[in-house]
């Protein structure tokens, strides 16, 4: 695996703004780290979040740190990125890598608990003409450390459709998001990078002919699944990093309820995920609402520790 960022949440300021829901196409106001030249907008910090699409260039000025480009398109879209130009010196270290996801502090998103690393993480270095990379999911990561001088990289940012979306990041500040395993044995989340509040709008988890009207019985929501030893689940929590399996959990929900009146989660977190495990019995849906936590005076339903 390519070294890992240790950076905090706290740096990555979100110049990319989400619509509050999947039919909304907004763009992206462009970094003031990027200035355009002949149509090439030309990358400067070291860290940055939120591109739009188009041609990106970098140009190396010798210092050698280690830096990223951190990507997140709409929760139904996938990034295509493709490296029109690479001139990296392998003999001094110089390193470029796609990340299929986040990394940030050692840890990535989706977590390998839920996505294996295999396939995820791919690095290469020396001169490249083309190279052409896609993601599963809505983020993406360019990791570099280029030490020589006038080395560098030109890439092409696209974003395309993605028909059954499992892993979303989330960086606006409200949303409505839906997440669907298709009867497929698979894990999905649904991650923001910020305290947030989780409404819970729609739920059939673990239950028969859910997905078909008429077919199965309003149980309403239940509680403690996890616990009770099913194997469809949902749980709703948070953490102060990107890795799911070692987040705190509120609750873990199952059922069928198609107007669920239950309270509001508020958690008090970096990271607020809701994550749907599925054993590919059923066909599990859920439908969340998430938005930013800005009023200290809410009650927290979760609070994780400090980190030491």
């Amino acid at each position: 695996m390519f070294l890992a960022l240790w950076v905090t949440a706290g740096l990555l300021c979100c110049a990319y703004t989400s619509p509050v829901t999947k039919t909304v196409s907004q763009k992206v106001e462009l970094s003031p780290s990027l200035r355009t030249k002949r149509n090439t907008r030309i990358i400067e910090e070291c860290i940055l979040m939120g591109l739009e699409e188009g041609t990106y260039y970098y140009k190396s000025r010798g210092t050698g740190d280690v830096c990223g480009v951190y990507l997140v398109s709409q929760p139904d879209e996938a990034i295509q990125v493709s490296f029109d130009y690479l001139n990296v010196d392998c003999d001094t270290d110089g390193l470029v890598s796609f990340v299929d996801g986040w990394e940030l502090g050692g840890e990535v998103f989706p977590s390998e608990m839920d996505a294996p690393l295999e396939g995820r993480f791919h690095e290469f270095c020396g001169k490249l003409k083309k190279k052409e990379f896609m993601s599963t999911g809505n983020a993406a990561l360019i990791q570099y450390r280029i030490p020589t001088r006038g080395n560098g990289f030109k890439i092409t940012v696209k974003y395309t459709k993605n028909p059954s979306p499992c892993n979303i990041l989330v960086d606006n500040v409200s949303g409505v998001y839906t997440l669907r395993n298709h009867g497929r044995r698979s894990n999905c989340s649904i991650t923001a990078i910020f305290p947030a509040s989780v409404s819970l709008l729609q739920l059939a988890v673990g239950i028969n002919g859910a997905i078909v009207p008429n077919r199965a019985v309003e149980t309403g929501v239940l509680s403690r699944c996890q616990k009770r030893g099913a194997r469809d689940y949902v749980q709703i929590g948070g953490g102060h990093g990107l890795d799911t399996s070692s987040m705190e959990v509120e609750d873990s929900v199952c059922g069928l309820d198609s107007n669920p009146r239950i309270p509001t989660s508020h958690i008090f977190c970096g990271m607020t995920t809701v994550r749907m495990v599925s054993s590919g019995l059923t066909d599990n849906s859920i439908t969340v609402a998430i938005t930013q936590l800005s009023d200290l005076d809410i009650m927290p339903t979760l609070m994780c520790e400090l980190p030491l």
